[in-house]
């Protein structure tokens, strides 16, 4: 199988690629930092790309997948957090920051993965339970991840050949942890972010190592339905 993955160098796209990896496919991997251990394996192809540099986005995936004749499953798993606070306190400055990473910079990725590789089987965007739960303070992520089911959404409507579904991975051990469940956020104040630090270190939130099959098991499932669907695995 042949899996193209963003955000590679950490979190989950890191263990979804040490996953797919262990059971010897070809993953084809874009982040903005090398991912050292991952490039030790021969059948790991990775090309350093910034995605807040719209413009060079075709040229990094043309790189990339240039030989790649089929892609099984391409994984849009690279995102950002932004603050958690009340939105009255977000400027609109952060809130397009993480506007670009999370929703904008998937449209050139899936535009120039389709027009590199016509053969793509799957897509499948890293969404988040935040993207309807609509709790307080998750302000730019919450919107953010909202409008990419929509993307995910339309892009589905539009090309037939190819699956296109939303999947919001539940509570993964990932460095954006440090901050939620850091002293720095008040868990009076924001009940959400007290869950996830309660969660932190037990098996309701494994690390993104162990998550790797887990999710893996999960976007297999999202074959039962409908493309352009949001799935929560929390909830298959």
């Amino acid at each position: 199988m042949h899996v193209f993955i963003t955000g590679v160098s950490s979190g989950i796209g890191w263990g979804l690629s040490k996953y797919y990896l262990s059971k010897g496919h070809q993953v084809y991997g874009l982040s903005r930092r090398v991912p050292e251990d991952l490039i030790q394996n021969k059948n790991f192809n990775h090309v350093i790309c910034d995605l807040t540099n719209f413009k060079s986005i075709p040229k990094s995936i043309s790189k990339l997948l240039s030989q790649v004749s089929k892609i099984d499953l391409a994984i849009l798993n690279a995102g950002i957090l932004g603050p958690i606070a009340y939105m009255k306190e977000q400027s609109l400055s952060d809130l397009t920051d993480v506007m670009k990473i999370n929703v904008w910079a998937n449209k050139p990725i899936i535009d120039v993965l389709l027009e590199t590789v016509p053969n793509t089987i799957k897509v499948v965007a890293i969404s988040s339970g935040a993207a309807i739960n609509g709790n307080k303070g998750w302000g730019g992520y919450s919107i953010s991840k909202a409008a990419l089911n929509m993307l995910i959404k339309l892009y589905a409507s539009e090309n037939e050949k190819t699956n296109f579904y939303s999947f919001a991975p539940g509570l993964i051990d990932t460095p954006m942890q440090d901050y939620l469940c850091g002293d720095e956020l008040n868990g009076a104040e924001f009940p959400s972010a007290q869950k996830l630090k309660e969660a932190r270190y037990t098996s309701n939130m494994p690390t993104a190592k162990d998550a790797g099959e887990i999710l893996a098991k999960g976007i297999n499932e999202l074959d039962k339905l409908k493309t352009g669907s949001f799935a929560d695995i929390r909830k298959m």
